[in-house]
């Protein structure tokens, strides 16, 4: 395929760059950083402090301040939100104005309404990823989104959720799996993720006490009250209990390694998973997943490649750590390089575009 002018939009809350706060900003920076290496010319809209190898435009959150009358609206938005607002407000208006001259598509990845409400001024057919399940926001946008705008949902399952909203096409999240290698395993178990409550860690340390297997723990901390109550009390060894420790926030190197050294990753979200990145970046690795059957998940995980639990019970989920733990290393792999690859990821994506580049030059 010849090379494509893509404007890729990313969230402004968080910058698409190392350490990733989370899994859309490791998945946006996958995406970019591939299809620059299949020749595409990528444009990228991103929060402020994103990786300048990927020649990223920052989204700026206008610093707005409202006045002294504005301020004593009981009914105001939070300000987080009116800044994100005008910045893709203005980015839009930007696109409405000079897009057509510039882009072949625009690939929607980020998680703001405007672009979709939008789309319709804006001459470049655009294609949105739907990473989460509908949020009344942009289900209010759909009905404004113009004709040539496509969607696309990360699994199955977060296409059924959105069926009663949009028709959405499936294209499963991919990882890079040259970046996560396999590794030796034989470690302590791991948790990887954004320690909040919908993320659950504390239930990957009830289970891990019950298996008699350490925990490490890593990834940023974004609700400290959470972290202080659930989480911190249990940190370090104890007598007749398995140690539990915190790495911090790891950049994706260190991360792959202790990824990779672990004898089993454990997965434990309380609201279902659109697709569940980290289990597809631990089997990359050869490392098994016991996981919580929420969402994605279960399109993700094989019964070579890890264990489900239909509960949150602890004793459930101790067992699949032990019997996930003992499965092979090599068919982990193998499952993650065949089905959760980021080749297969980008390609999709590249007829996706390929098509709506097509609409567009038969209009």
């Amino acid at each position: 395929m010849s090379g494509l002018r893509i404007c890729l939009i990313a969230s402004s809350r968080f910058p698409v760059a190392e350490p990733f706060v989370g899994g859309l900003e490791a998945h946006t920076h996958a995406l970019a950083r591939a299809l620059i290496e299949r020749g595409h010319s990528v444009t990228l809209f991103a929060g402020e402090g994103s990786d300048p190898a990927l020649g990223a435009r920052t989204l700026v959150a206008e610093r707005f301040e409202p006045s002294p009358g504005a301020r004593r609206d009981v009914g105001a938005p939070p300000l987080q939100w009116m800044q994100e607002h005008h910045a893709y407000l203005a980015l839009c208006l930007e696109l409405a104005a000079t897009g057509a001259d510039r882009f072949d598509v625009i690939h929607n990845n980020s998680l703001h309404h405007l672009p979709v409400a939008m789309s319709s001024a804006i001459e470049v057919p655009m294609l949105t990823t739907l990473h989460t399940p509908p949020t009344p926001w942009l289900e209010s946008a759909l009905p404004y989104a113009s004709e040539r705008s496509r969607f696309v949902a990360v699994s199955g399952f977060t296409a059924r959720q959105w069926q009663d909203s949009v028709r959405a096409s499936v294209v499963l999240n991919g990882v890079d799996t040259a970046r996560w290698r396999p590794g030796p395993g034989g470690g302590p178990a791991i948790w990887f993720g954004r320690l909040v409550p919908e993320k659950a860690p504390h239930l990957a340390i009830r289970a891990a006490q019950l298996a008699g297997m350490p925990l490490d723990l890593a990834g940023p901390v974004l609700d400290d009250a959470y972290f202080e109550a659930e989480v911190a009390p249990h940190l370090g060894s104890r007598e007749g209990s398995p140690r539990i420790r915190y790495l911090g926030h790891l950049g994706s190197v260190e991360l792959a390694e202790r990824v990779g050294e672990a004898s089993v990753t454990v997965v434990t979200p309380s609201w279902d998973e659109p697709y569940g990145l980290v289990a597809a970046e631990s089997m990359a690795a050869g490392t098994p997943v016991a996981a919580l059957a929420r969402g994605g998940l279960t399109e993700v995980i094989s019964p070579e490649s890890g264990r489900l639990c239909h509960s949150e019970d602890s004793a459930e989920l101790a067992r699949a750590m032990r019997e996930a733990s003992a499965l092979s290393r090599a068919e982990t792999r193998a499952h993650a390089v065949a089905h959760c690859s980021i080749e297969a990821m980008v390609e999709a994506y590249e007829r996706c575009y390929a098509s709506l580049a097509d609409d567009r030059r038969a209009a």
